[in-house]
């Protein structure tokens, strides 16, 4: 993922507090066996300290380039919205002879995938899991030997990302001009399609924390 100066993560808290707020659904990469593609699998994620944990159907192929390859790249976007040329003009020049660009935020955890086949562990990270995406504990208990849970564990297995490197992008014109970029939020505020409105929302922290930019 190339980043411009302008479009790095100020510091560690921004991407963590940034995932934290809720993106935890990515799409997990490994490199292929000899003489096939990569392998892509979207998947929700939950963080557990520097690491990421994951769990996948037993059947998925993955698992295969995985064992001969333990090096992945989970990648985290959101906050993305297309932004029209029209918007991005200098103030001297036509609307028309604007160029246009994407904004997002992306996330890419590289590091090494541990596989998790013992029951119990696998339990663990599932309650690990469960205690992210429901909190209030409105499930029955994650045991090896009691349902629903213990019969369908062995058609799972799960995966320890251990994080090696972080690398985070906010692409949101930071390198533009404090009027310019306040306008863009505002038209995207308007215009309320999609992701609009959290793009806004990022480019305006951005801008709060930034200001001009120096380069």
């Amino acid at each position: 993922m190339f980043i411009q100066p302008w479009d790095a993560a100020l510091d560690k808290a921004e991407w963590r507090t940034w995932i934290a707020e809720g993106h935890d659904f990515g799409q997990l990469s490994v490199n292929g066996l000899p003489g096939q593609p990569p392998a892509v699998v979207p998947t929700h994620f939950t963080a557990d300290g520097g690491d990421l944990l994951i769990h996948l159907a037993r059947p998925n192929p993955v698992w295969k380039a995985i064992e001969h390859d333990p090096n992945v790249t989970f990648t985290v976007i959101g906050d993305y919205a297309f932004i029209p040329g029209p918007w991005r003009a200098r103030p001297d020049t036509e609307p028309t002879d604007g160029v246009p660009t994407s904004y997002y935020a992306a996330v890419q955890f590289t590091g090494h995938a541990h596989l998790v086949d013992d029951p119990e562990a696998k339990a663990d990270l599932l309650r690990r899991q469960l205690a992210h995406f429901q909190p209030d504990g409105d499930h029955a208990p994650v045991e090896v030997d009691q349902p629903p849970y213990g019969r369908m564990l062995p058609g799972i297995r799960g995966l320890r990302l251990e994080v090696t490197d972080v690398r985070a992008k906010f692409k949101y014109d930071d390198h533009k001009s404090v009027e310019q970029r306040t306008d863009v939020a505002d038209r995207l505020t308007e215009r309320g399609q999609a992701l609009d409105v959290p793009t806004a929302g990022q480019q305006r922290r951005r801008l709060d924390r930034i200001g001009p930019w120096k380069s």
